[in-house]
């Protein structure tokens, strides 16, 4: 299928009022299946007719798919002569065998808006859902189109009322009238609107809004051939039975259901032994004889071409064997089930209905293209159905964006949100008090079950078919924060073995109900996730159960352990999976960090978790909040009365000074950092640990090397060099080697520092250390840059660049970014000198200013300014670049490269020609 979507005619659209055409050709896919070569003639003949029509009458055909054109008009007088004018000559064309083409077309008139070449609004659906109801050859017209057209219709012309149709969106009906003209043909079918076939669809109260996707895929499955139960899953509040509604709405007129579709309501009904009286009851089926209902209903059932809605059925999961037997004794009958669990039937294929598609934050558009966002355009719909005059603006616009993502996107949250609109008056309002969203999302329509009323009851509802031992499950799963692995699960919601399930076990059937959903984690092992409205609730019922404070202290302890284990891990070949890891569990471990700032009793926990997140914390850029959370506990440790007398906390306390000091290190506060590595370091000499004198030592030595001190950091580099060897600790030695080769290489010894860098290279890559292996090679890289060995300098940066860029290293990144300008610049060569004259030179002008610009950007986002020693050689080095260019030209370089996102700027350094 092709879409076009530019412009066909002519260049201005219509605006404000405007009546749209649509067309389609009954039939075609048949056609082209059958006739292909007459069809693709007889398509051409098609198109060139309906061009020639909307031309004529000023049409704005602003879009085709496939065969159906959408068109535009000012005024609907325009509108009926081109659908007057298309349908005479497509009548009156001679087709090819097997190609005759029959057009069906509808009007309707609305106010839309434009959104470039295309239009949005409620006005597109109804004229969409108007022309489905339509046979080939019949123009179908709207009221509100015939209300224009009454006074103004050519003299030939009537307008046949046809009555009220609900056109299969199951809302309020509409009026319709035929197109009569006497050369073209007046009798044609019943319409193909619900009233047409044999349903029992109950008409809702409100539109349809979103779910294109959705909507086509359920359609689409349930017309298989072998497609015989379809099970639409997913928690309460996510519109299941909205959308199965909807799609069996759809399908009234399809061939496969020729006998029918009809919805059985099984909300009311407890006792699974009732099901089968219950579709016999909505089918009229009664009992014959001394027959039982249900061999007489399979009887009936037998060779019927019937679609069956079968809703609620997740408090009767015990009936779905009756299901199967009734599918089994038929032939064509086909079923839709909506439940919140999965039946776990043979024929059964589940479709588990998603949320409704948020909006981005952070690529935010018009307004007038935020509402056709589903969540939003709920909203919105639903406001302005108690408060008459609501309106979406730049005003409130985030404000609703933010109820939606606060909301999971859940249709009933919304709807129960939107109605708070008349009471609080704005989406600002209702945001502000979202912080409890199950006290503040009630008073839903009295007329739905009390379960749907508020969002609460939804959840409610779904916790009380919980077993014993499935609700303790669900209400300690609250105790973690951005998901949780069986592993975790394991060992914190069963630490005590006291569930009377297998956690396994447990957590899929949490699955099945819709409490929870599975999404794939590192290295594909399934991690288990709560929507942000069961969350609340299953943390409402953990509260109540008195169980928090024990599992909060198993829950630290579990993440304490993987920190440390991953700590030993950060510098060995599988630090990657590692760093992510940590990311993943980056909410657990901060919920686990705040545990030890409130109780007393888990600050040892909490010392020991934070000193071991200092390298994923340096690596991935999470330098002031390691800070401040270090910081925290350390002050909660400086007044604890048992401290001194205690060697564990004295050494989580250590450690704790030493890692705070590292990343004031790495954000340049020298001062800071040189005293708390000085506490790290005496504390660590009353204990005896040799490994954290060593480190503090090394530490130390970073902090003067910085400060340019470099006679002092070679002193601390070469005494914990020494601990290092003692210990036979290669991490250690590789770490202290690298370091006095940088303090050679300051002092331009340049021979000696390529000797030390390239054996801490060697014990790096023996280790599968990349972290260390990419800081060695950036070392590397500068002694070649100022060997004026550009080339290689070039190849060991990228190189390094490659390995940081893996491990999401964002310090590292800046690092590389602002070598490979350094060596743009090193290389300059001063125009006339290379034989390419200016032209060269300012190509590579415009590289480093690129280059540095990105890389300063990345600095401010970070937190990590320039070290003080270096600052004199960068300026000294940047300012003899720019005095080769202008300075507009530097100026748009260095904005160019600061607008560059993380990845185009490391495409950028590796290939300047990717800009």
């Amino acid at each position: 299928m092709s879409i076009q979507s530019a412009p066909l005619s002519p260049p201005n659209p219509p605006t404000g009022t405007v009546t749209f055409l649509f067309t389609d050709i009954e039939g075609s896919t048949k056609r082209w299946e059958h006739a292909p070569a007459a069809m693709q003639a007889a398509h051409s003949t098609h198109e060139a007719i309906l061009r020639k029509a909307i031309a004529v009458n000023n049409g704005y055909a602003y879009k085709m798919i496939g065969d159906a054109f959408q068109v535009a008009f000012s005024t609907a007088s325009q509108a009926l002569q081109a659908a007057i004018d298309a349908q005479v000559a497509l009548h009156q064309q001679m087709w090819p065998d097997g190609a005759h083409i029959r057009v069906r077309m509808a009007l309707h008139t609305g106010v839309t808006e434009e959104r470039g070449d295309d239009y949005v609004g409620p006005a597109l659906n109804r004229v969409a859902r108007l022309l489905s109801a339509g046979h080939g050859g019949q123009v179908l017209i709207s009221l509100a189109a015939q209300q224009l057209l009454r006074d103004t219709l050519p003299a030939e012309v009537t307008l046949r009322d046809m009555g009220s149709h609900h056109l299969k969106d199951l809302t309020e009906p509409e009026h319709v009238f035929q197109l009569v003209d006497r050369d073209l043909p007046s009798e044609f079918p019943p319409l193909k609107s619900l009233e047409g076939y044999p349903n029992n669809l109950p008409l809702q109260p409100t539109p349809f809004i979103g779910r294109e996707r959705e909507l086509e895929q359920v359609r689409g499955m349930l017309l298989q051939k072998n497609m015989r139960l379809l099970t639409l899953t997913g928690p309460g509040g996510t519109g299941r039975t909205r959308l199965a509604l909807q799609a069996a709405a759809d399908l009234v007129s399809a061939e496969e259901f020729a006998d029918g579709v009809f919805f059985v309501d099984l909300s009311s009904i407890t006792d699974p032994a009732v099901v089968v009286s219950m579709i016999a009851h909505t089918l009229g089926v009664q009992e014959v004889g001394g027959q039982r209902i249900d061999e007489t209903l399979k009887e009936y059932l037998k060779n019927k071409r019937m679609l069956l809605l079968v809703d609620n059925f997740e408090q009767i999961l015990e009936a779905a064997p009756q299901l199967s037997d009734l599918l089994r004794a038929t032939s064509q009958l086909k079923v839709l089930v909506t439940s919140r669990a999965a039946l776990h039937l043979s024929m059964e294929h589940e479709y588990s209905v998603p949320p409704l598609g948020l909006p981005n934050l952070e690529q935010l558009s018009s307004v007038q293209a935020l509402v056709q966002n589903e969540a939003v355009a709920l909203f919105v719909e639903r406001a302005q159905a108690v408060k008459l005059d609501f309106k979406l603006t730049e005003e409130n616009a985030l404000a609703v964006i933010s109820i939606c993502r606060h909301l999971d996107g859940l249709p009933l949250a919304i709807v129960l949100a939107a109605a708070r609109i008349k009471g609080l008056g704005s989406p600002q309002a209702i945001l502000s008090r979202l912080g409890s969203r199950l006290k503040l999302l009630t008073g839903g329509a009295t007329d739905l079950p009390t379960r749907q009323q508020t969002l609460r009851n939804t959840i409610e509802w779904s916790y009380s078919l919980l077993t014993h031992g499935e609700k303790t499950l669900f209400r300690r799963m609250a105790i973690f924060r951005g998901g949780r692995t069986l592993d975790a699960a394991e060992a914190v919601c069963n630490a005590g073995g006291d569930i009377e399930i297998d956690v396994l076990d447990g957590i899929t059937s949490l699955v099945d109900k819709s409490l929870m959903y599975s999404t794939e984690g590192v290295g594909g092992e399934p991690r288990y996730m709560m929507l942000e409205t069961i969350f609340e609730y299953a943390w409402e019922k953990l509260e109540e159960s008195g169980e928090s404070p024990t599992l909060q202290r198993e829950h630290s302890l579990y993440f304490m352990r993987m920190a440390e284990a991953a700590e030993a891990q950060l510098r060995e070949a599988g630090q990657a999976t590692w760093l992510t890891q940590l990311e993943t569990e980056h909410e657990n471990l901060r919920a686990a960090l705040r545990l030890g700032l409130n109780e007393s009793d888990n600050l040892v926990v909490s010392l020991h978790l934070a000193g071991a997140l200092y390298r994923f914390w340096l690596v991935r850029g999470y330098f002031t909040e390691g800070r401040e959370q270090l910081a925290a506990l350390l002050s909660r440790a400086q007044a604890s009365t048992f401290l001194a007398t205690s060697d564990e906390l004295g050494s989580a306390r250590a450690k704790a000074l030493l890692r705070i000091g590292g990343l004031a290190w790495a954000q340049g506060d020298y001062d800071t950092a040189y005293r708390d590595l000085q506490a790290s370091l005496e504390l660590y000499r009353s204990l005896g640990d040799k490994m954290g004198i060593a480190r503090s030592l090394l530490n130390l030595g970073n902090v003067d090397y910085y400060r340019a001190d470099r006679a002092s950091a070679r002193g601390f580099y070469e005494e914990s060099l020494g601990l290092y060897r003692e210990a036979e600790d290669k991490h250690g030695i590789a770490t202290a080697l690298l370091n006095l080769g940088n303090v050679d290489f300051y002092d331009e010894r340049y021979t000696q520092a390529r000797s030390l860098m390239e054996e801490s290279l060697a014990i790096r890559r023996a280790l599968g250390d990349k972290q260390g292996i990419a800081q060695t090679l950036h070392s590397l890289a500068d002694v070649a840059l100022y060997q004026h060995d550009y080339e290689v300098a070039q190849s060991l940066y990228k190189e390094s660049l490659d390995l940081r860029r893996e491990l999401k290293d964002s310090w590292g990144i800046v690092e590389c970014l602002e070598g490979l300008a350094l060596v743009t610049a090193h290389a300059f060569e001063p125009a006339g000198t290379n034989g390419n004259g200016s032209t060269q030179a300012k190509i590579d002008v415009v590289q480093a200013a690129r280059l540095w610009g990105a890389a300063e950007a990345l600095r401010e986002t970070i937190g990590t300014p320039r070290p003080p020693a270096e600052l004199a050689g960068y300026e000294l080095v940047m300012s003899a670049t720019r005095a080769h260019v202008d300075a507009p030209t530097w100026q748009k370089a260095w904005s160019e490269g600061r607008a560059m996102s993380l990845e185009d700027a490391i495409a950028y350094a590796h290939d300047p020609r990717t800009e």
